[in-house]
């Protein structure tokens, strides 16, 4: 998957959902267990020093009961994203529907570094839900988040210039807590129980 360059990061993150390229994350890699699919999307791009990213949602329920940073995002309507540069571990970036974050770099799921908050803090977030907490809301629910990632997020590496580098990534929704948890992917995961943290199910990115 290419990455296009922009050079207007405010006609990327306000532009229609018809007039950027989107991706689905549509893979029910746990059918038999998690069959729900909420429809989502999602667009990237990046400017040379930052990735960009913008999430669209429709579900069935939705929630948002983290506010702090690096806390259990992913029990909330979740998004994610993770990336690696090369064969030392990977970044996780993991997005709740109100913007909080999870960012860790890690070889495996149960070892990771976490990002401190000076990094976190640079890392912009605009939800359409705004970010003020609330527990599960039913009936069909739409949002979308809009994330800018500057190189600098990438904490372990030292990465000047986007342009050019090949890296690995998958895409993620999740909701580990709501009323019907569910666990898609954007590259098919194969293996028996939901793990988003499988480098070999990660996908090429070729950063134009």
């Amino acid at each position: 998957m290419n990455i296009p360059f922009i050079s207007d990061n405010r006609k990327f993150f306000e532009a229609s959902i018809g007039d950027i390229t989107t991706n689905s994350i549509a893979c029910v890699n746990w059918s038999e267990t998690y069959p729900y699919k909420p429809e989502v999307k999602f667009a990237i791009a990046h400017d040379n020093t930052n990735i960009l990213l913008r999430f669209f949602v429709k579900e069935q329920s939705v929630m948002a009961m983290v506010t702090e940073d690096n806390g259990a995002v992913w029990t909330d309507s979740c998004v994610e994203f993770f990336i690696n540069f090369d064969e030392s571990g990977y970044y996780n970036f993991e997005f709740n529907c109100i913007g909080a974050m999870l960012l860790g770099f890690r070889k495996e799921k149960n070892n990771a570094t976490h990002a401190d908050s000076s990094i976190l803090h640079d890392i912009e977030r605009h939800s359409s839900l705004g970010n003020t907490p609330f527990t599960e809301k039913q009936g069909e629910q739409e949002w979308e988040l809009a994330v800018k990632i500057p190189v600098t997020s990438f904490f372990k590496h030292s990465i000047k210039s986007l342009s050019g580098l090949n890296a690995k990534a998958n895409f993620y929704k999740c909701g580990d807590n709501l009323s019907v948890p569910h666990f898609l992917s954007w590259n098919p995961i194969d293996n028996p129980t939901p793990n988003f943290h499988l480098e070999k199910y990660f996908k090429t990115l070729i950063f134009e």
